[in-house]
């Protein structure tokens, strides 16, 4: 789905988009012509709903994060290109596509940490104190396009894809580390949890940050008018009452 015309600007300046965009430009041009940004949509969804099952599947084997990579694979596919595909044909529904892709990215994040939250690897918690940091992020982002005219894909350089090649290190270490328990005084916290939950904290603090500057700038671009008690003007000895 295309975003594009929903916002005067639309920027990605994460740090694999120089590598991303060739990449995306190359499968639009080889996509046949019955392949729409409809059906990739569906397939990123696809994508997102193996990477739910593969953590799932953990718990019978760890050899499914493999199948959890794949899905991120999948996801990545349908998530970046459908957009793409339609501005490269030249068929963007901007409106629907910007409701679509949104909606969609909502559920399919969803979807993939409640399936973290049901592997073996992170407690149900942690994994969807994880999502609300990233829904947050996305809330952000929809309200500062509102704001300001500028549709912002990526934060300090981290955008979606960013956030897939984190999840695939943490799958490795997932893989090949084991999750002893970490002893802070009274607190006793596994290894895992706690490296999903500095991410998650990362979220949080990215979004106050980010909100503090952007409401002091806003500030700044759209000043107080004034008191408007001030501005009218009322006779002698007359005193406004509220009613």
């Amino acid at each position: 789905m295309d975003t594009s015309k929903t916002a005067d600007v639309r920027v990605n300046d994460s740090f694999f988009a120089p590598l991303e965009r060739p990449a995306l430009q190359w499968l639009c041009k080889h996509m046949p012509a019955w392949m729409t940004p409809d059906i990739i949509t569906v397939i990123g969804v696809i994508g997102g709903v193996v990477m739910a099952a593969g953590y799932w599947l953990c718990n019978v084997n760890k050899n499914f994060l493999w199948i959890v990579d794949l899905g991120l694979v999948v996801n990545w596919f349908g998530d970046s290109l459908d957009g793409s595909l339609a501005r490269y044909r030249r068929i963007e529904r901007f409106k629907y596509g910007y409701f679509v892709d949104h909606t969609v990215d909502i559920m399919t994040q969803t979807i993939v940490c409640l399936g973290l939250g049901v592997s073996p690897f992170v407690h149900f918690n942690c994994a969807l104190l994880a999502l609300v940091g990233y829904l947050l992020l996305g809330i952000l982002t929809y309200i500062d396009t509102a704001v300001s005219g500028v549709y912002k894909i990526s934060y300090g350089k981290i955008g979606p894809t960013e956030v897939r090649v984190i999840l695939i290190g943490l799958n490795a270490i997932f893989y090949f580390a084991s999750n002893p328990l970490i002893h802070m005084g009274s607190v006793s916290i596994f290894s895992f949890d706690a490296m999903v939950l500095s991410v998650a904290i990362a979220f949080f603090l990215y979004f106050l940050g980010f909100t503090l500057l952007r409401m002091r700038e806003l500030h700044v671009q759209d000043p107080p008018k004034g008191n408007p008690l001030q501005s009218q003007s009322y006779p002698a000895g007359h005193l406004k009452r509220k009613t």
